[in-house]
């Protein structure tokens, strides 16, 4: 099966050719761990996750690397501003160190809540600062690079094709008109690749290099990680599309640079935003929503990966609450209709002529350039039709959710009665109520979430809770 993917760096889509017959490598850019991710931040892992599904159900393996940013991003979109990591440890009390961990478990926490796969490499920035130093030698020895004010920069001019990615024409630029100019830079679009304690001297994560005591900038962390993971030259970076102008344009730069290879990466993916009633959701201006803030309300995180499936990933898609609503009411039915069929029995080992077009359907929207949408669509179509048995609904269904992720392979047969509750889920229960009387109502909703998992919904009556099959 081909799969065809739109590739930002030519503006159309394209047949994904791997450089290895049979694999993928795939590099996602992952969190800068100084707050929880917003559903918005999470709107692009769960579209990260249906690439690495789709990659896999075209029989490819896949190598998916994901860094940890924990130190180097900066305030700002480029040079300008503090460290984050440094900001949110003053504003909190905490160290660098303690900071970084706390947020990267709650970084996963909520991609497991989301069943998202983990990729097979999580690295940190911290982890790989020799070879960020390793490049930066490299580009100042190809004549890449300058020192001034302390701080070593990438000189853009000394490369012909810089900013190809986000097409930008940099005569037209107007820098200054967001941010003040950086005084030590060149070119206004030139970019720190390593801080000096000649900036930030109150800086705590900082490393010894042969340009002095400081730390990396941001955009040299990624071409540092991802090279060690997959190699100087591989097949697919993804990250969301507000990275294309100033980070992926950077990595570009520095990574050819420093490589020789043009392309350096063959496939760039990136993600729409997600939009609130303000526009764009993001950190900044102090209106975004978590997934705990989602799990509190009650839903399931699996009610917003499905609300995201409804849109496509490449189109900019409105929240709201009415619209969650909608996902989880639809979530739902679905896990009552897999019920449904898992108690008419197993799923059905081989296809109907029709059921397998469906199955193909499936597959071919998924594999032209993820049409989620389109692909849920054939999924209702399928589960409806009356034509096809329970047996191969199921079948289908299964096989359907193993690219969409919503776990509905966990959904317990319809019918089964208190009697087959286990024991674990009763103690579970019993645990609940305690937590409850107790006021603890952190325990309480992840009690309620473990329960969810094993298939069951809790459900609090007058006479008090009980449990009931999803």
């Amino acid at each position: 099966m081909t799969v065809r993917l739109y590739n930002t760096m030519s503006r159309s889509v394209e047949d994904f050719v791997p450089i290895k017959d049979g694999e993928a490598g795939l590099y996602c850019c992952g969190p800068t761990v100084y707050n929880y991710a917003h559903i918005g931040n999470l709107r692009t892992y769960i579209f990260e996750d249906l690439l690495h599904r789709t990659l896999e159900m075209a029989g490819y393996k896949v190598r998916h690397i994901m860094n940890i940013t924990d130190v180097g991003h900066l305030t700002g979109d480029g040079d300008d501003g503090e460290d984050k990591m440094s900001k949110s440890a003053r504003e909190s009390g905490r160290s660098v160190w303690d900071i970084a961990k706390f947020y990267t478990d709650a970084f996963f926490r909520d991609e497991a809540d989301l069943n998202i796969i983990r990729p097979d490499v999580v690295c940190r920035a911290t982890d790989h600062i020799q070879s960020m130093i390793g490049i930066i030698r490299r580009l100042e020895e190809g004549g890449h690079t300058y020192i001034s004010g302390g701080n070593v920069y990438f000189s853009i001019d000394t490369i012909d094709d810089y900013g190809k990615l986000a097409r930008l024409n940099l005569d037209e630029l107007k820098e200054g008109a967001r941010i003040e100019v950086d005084s030590n830079k060149r070119n206004p679009k030139d970019f720190v690749l390593w801080f000096t304690n000649s900036k930030f001297k109150d800086q705590v994560m900082v490393w010894p290099s042969p340009w002095g005591v400081g730390y990396p900038g941001w955009h040299i962390e990624c071409s540092a990680m991802s090279s060690e993971y997959l190699g100087e030259h591989f097949d697919i970076h993804c990250g969301g599309i507000d990275a294309i102008p100033v980070h992926h344009t950077n990595e570009i730069a520095q990574s050819e640079a420093a490589f020789g290879h043009k392309p350096w990466v063959n496939y760039w993916c990136h993600g729409e935003f997600l939009l609130n009633d303000r526009g764009k959701m993001s950190k900044s201006d102090g209106g975004f929503l978590t997934l705990s803030v989602l799990k509190d309300r009650g839903y399931d995180p699996l009610d917003y990966r499905y609300f995201c499936l409804t849109g496509h990933y490449r189109s900019q898609l409105k929240f709201s609450f009415e619209s969650l609503d909608q996902a989880r009411s639809a979530r739902e039915t679905l896990a009552r209709r897999v019920a449904q069929f898992k108690a008419s029995g197993e799923a059905a080992q081989q296809l109907s002529a029709k059921a397998q077009g469906y199955l193909d359907a499936f597959r071919q929207s998924m594999a032209n350039d993820l049409k989620a949408p389109q692909a849920l669509a054939v999924l209702w179509q399928a589960v409806r039709d009356q034509e096809i048995l329970d047996a191969e609904k199921l079948s289908l269904v299964l096989s359907m959710d193993s690219i969409l992720g919503l776990s509905l392979d966990r959904i317990a047969p319809a019918g089964a009665g208190d009697a087959e509750i286990p024991a674990e889920a009763l103690q579970l229960l019993e645990e609940r109520k305690s937590a409850k009387a107790a006021r603890d109502w952190a325990r309480a909703d992840a009690i309620r979430d473990q329960l969810a998992a094993m298939g069951f919904k809790v459900l609090d009556t007058g006479a008090g809770a009980k449990l009931e099959r999803l």
